[in-house]
């Protein structure tokens, strides 16, 4: 059987079962069970147990649940609920200052935890019903979460970084470096254009009247800065400063919460189990989408796939960057339908060998993959963070209300896109930094 025919039974099996509404992992793992029998035998399904293995032994993997704690005890802790009413004080005279201080929160929940989920809920709870009741506009509002809410993907500590990293046997800790700046560029865009709205539309955004802030009022919610910022040093500084793994300093990221809950006087057995109840769905569920994407990409492999696709590809004799172009599209389509880490799990393995062939950065590339799924997470009818929104969206608001609020935060993030892909150096520049010896 050629691999060509091979490659089409695969995907065309893949998208009739994502459509019957089997979950990913399931689908993954049968489809490979079934080509692994078909192709060579019950014999080789010991790739099977293989595959499994290398998954569930790998040390880039064991950061995301660790991750995962430390993002659910920092939930829990009220150290968010601290950090809102310090950015309302501080942002209430801006134009739009709510929503600008709405996108400073997710930036720093971003950098604190990495889960696009715990900041979109968070500020779902605390952010948008302030917003509403001094007069925003509905779609101003649920588009600043939203879109606020996706930088957790780029900026580190991101699972979804860490994901993408074992699969393309890159370095975490250049990965994580590599994110820091789009993800502060793009949260930058995200204020310029609130901002600029406020300006122009006023009743948009109202400013808050009425009585001035009393400046030892605002000097003193800066102390709600402290622990967070202690956390994001003591991870990310651990991993730049050569202390740490990144793996290790997610082990830093879960004694700092835990340190963080018990200042809070919020480290309760209910929350430690209500925390560690959400490391295991989360976890789970990342690690068998795991085993049977690559399970699947082994099977499309090892029948010469990937060797035929780039063959294919290098024989058009296009040029590349129509090539990467077209890459882009297949991930932002992808994201319409499947999950970010399962997008990655099959496609990674599959485009590294062309992006490498065409001699584009990997590390670029990674960055770059990681905004389509930032643009995916918002993107209708399954973008991830709709789902949360949703869930604390007041009576009278409805999901038309949030498609139409994401389309301007969905162009900021292709500008964004264009602007890393015409100058890579603003990806590069901070990895290679860390890179060079300290003379």
């Amino acid at each position: 059987m050629s691999s060509t025919l091979v490659l089409s039974m695969m995907f065309v099996g893949l998208l009739v079962l994502l459509l019957s509404g089997m979950p990913l992992a399931f689908v993954l793992s049968s489809l490979a069970v079934l080509f692994t029998i078909s192709l060579w035998g019950t014999d080789a399904l010991v790739l099977t147990v293989l595959q499994t293995f290398d998954a569930m032994t790998s040390d880039i993997l064991l950061a995301i649940p660790l991750y995962v704690l430390m993002a659910s005890v920092l939930q829990r802790s009220g150290i968010i609920e601290a950090l809102y009413r310090a950015m309302e004080l501080w942002f209430r005279r801006l134009p739009g200052g709510l929503a600008v201080g709405t996108v400073a929160i997710c930036t720093v929940m971003a950098a604190m935890t990495g889960i696009v989920g715990a900041a979109v809920a968070a500020m779902g709870i605390l952010a948008l019903p302030s917003m509403l009741q001094r007069g925003y506009d509905q779609r101003l509002a649920l588009g600043t979460i939203c879109a606020g809410g996706t930088l957790g993907i780029l900026i580190p500590p991101s699972i979804i970084t860490i994901v993408y990293a074992a699969t393309a046997q890159i370095s975490v800790g250049k990965m994580f470096a590599g994110g820091i700046v789009p993800g502060l560029v793009l949260a930058g865009l995200y204020v310029l254009y609130i901002v600029i709205r406020a300006t122009l539309q006023p009743e948009k955004a109202p400013r808050q009247q009425g009585e001035a802030v009393d400046l030892r009022e605002m000097f003193g919610s800066l102390k709600s800065l402290i622990l967070p910022t202690l956390i994001v040093v003591a991870v990310l500084g651990s991993i730049y400063a050569g202390i740490a793994t990144p793996t290790e300093a997610a082990a830093v990221g879960v004694a700092g919460a835990l340190v963080s809950a018990a200042l809070q006087r919020t480290l309760t057995f209910g929350n430690l189990q209500g925390a560690a109840m959400d490391t295991l769905r989360v976890t789970t569920m990342i690690m068998w989408i795991t085993i049977g994407a690559k399970i699947f990409v082994s099977i499309f492999t090892g029948t010469g796939g990937a060797d035929s696709l780039l063959q294919f590809i290098q024989d058009l004799n296009v040029n590349r960057w129509l090539v990467l172009l077209a890459m882009m599209l297949v991930l932002v389509f992808l994201g319409l339908f499947l999950d970010e880490i399962g997008i990655i799990l099959l496609c990674v393995p599959v485009f590294l060998p062309i992006i490498n062939a065409f001699h584009f950065d990997p590390l670029w590339f990674g960055v770059l993959f990681l905004i389509t799924a930032q643009m995916a997470y918002i993107t209708p009818p399954f973008g991830y963070t709709l789902f949360y929104i949703k869930g604390v969206l007041p009576d009278g608001i409805g999901m038309e209300t949030v498609y139409r609020a994401i389309v301007p935060f969905l162009v900021l993030q292709l500008i964004g896109l264009l602007l890393f892909i015409f100058f890579p150096d603003i990806v590069t520049w901070l990895p290679e930094q860390i890179a060079q010896p300290v003379h």
